[in-house]
């Protein structure tokens, strides 16, 4: 097996895993309030990530830092957006949170025009426009005056936020990868996560049903074994190749989404679905061929 070949299986073992932590999620979320279920998703993925650095011999240096100040702000960031997409997850169907949360590459590629100084040509904005179509497509499908249906609607714009803040965490991991290890990125983020949703206590925890506990811990496991499957992905291949199959948790949430949830995604969310995942994947590749079209107009120059 090549290296591209595991780093692509390792991609879609990544986010066949995460998609079933969401369905967890989602599957306990009328029990658990959602900052506690935050709590067991970080605390949880912990020893996961320690039994890989002492695997590994890298436990007495795998969580150095330079930056601390820049792990508690992409940990701010970053626990916000899993926070509103856990609460999502409770009130749309599982399908609907899949697509919304696609738009995470489409707002960091503004956000990297705005804050990062990136230059983002015609051809990219106009990609971007096309996935908020599918956005918009998605928000039309769900807008209701209904009262009781009301709830859907908001929780819409709440996915949006938490793809910004998901966006904005990453434009703080782009800052940290130079210094920090993959492990220590992860790790620092699991932990101020874990911090943060204890915030949330006062706001009244249960003790869930054994079988509810369970299947949170089960979800916190998988979410670290799931995190280091994407961490090795990127060592066999490029982000380049591998970011496309990001898009395979869209078909997963509709099998799981059906036979867990009994949920159909309406043709509004697929019409709204293939236009932001058309976005992403064209943004994806047209970044891998301008790459690999730079690389080479460096060996011309450099000969």
């Amino acid at each position: 097996m090549t290296d591209t070949i595991k780093g692509i299986s390792l991609k879609i073992l990544a986010v066949s895993l995460f998609t079933v932590l969401m369905s967890i999620i989602k599957a306990t979320a009328d029990e658990v309030p959602t900052g506690e279920a935050v709590f067991f998703r970080s605390v949880f993925t912990l020893p996961v990530l320690f039994a890989f650095l002492w695997w590994s011999g890298n436990l007495s240096t795998g969580l150095k830092t330079e930056r601390p100040i820049g792990h508690v702000l992409r940990g701010l960031a970053g626990s916000t957006s899993m926070g509103l997409r856990f609460f999502c997850l409770g009130i749309l169907a599982f399908p609907d949170v899949t697509a919304l949360s696609f738009t995470t590459p489409l707002v960091l590629t503004v956000f990297a025009a705005l804050f990062l100084g990136e230059t983002v040509g015609k051809f990219r904005i106009s990609m971007v426009c096309l996935g908020f179509a599918g956005v918009l497509i998605i928000l039309w499908d769900q807008l209701s005056f209904d009262t009781s249906e009301r709830m859907k609607t908001i929780a819409v714009g709440l996915m949006l936020v938490s793809a910004s803040m998901a966006a904005l965490a990453q434009m703080f991991v782009r800052k940290m990868v130079a210094t920090e290890s993959s492990t220590a990125i992860v790790f620092y983020f699991m932990l101020t996560t874990s911090v943060l949703s204890l915030l949330t206590l006062p706001f009244g925890w249960v003790v869930p049903p054994l079988e509810t506990t369970l299947l949170l811990i089960l979800g916190g496991i998988i979410g670290g074994v799931g995190q280091l499957c994407l961490t090795q992905s990127y060592r066999f291949a490029p982000a380049s190749v591998v970011a496309p199959f990001d898009y395979t948790a869209m078909l997963l949430a509709i099998g799981i989404g059906y036979a867990w949830f009994n949920e159909v995604p309406t043709l509004g969310v697929i019409s709204g679905a293939a236009l932001i995942v058309l976005a992403g994947v064209v943004i994806v590749l047209r970044e891998r061929h301008l790459g690999i079209k730079l690389a080479a107009e460096r060996q011309v120059r450099f000969k």
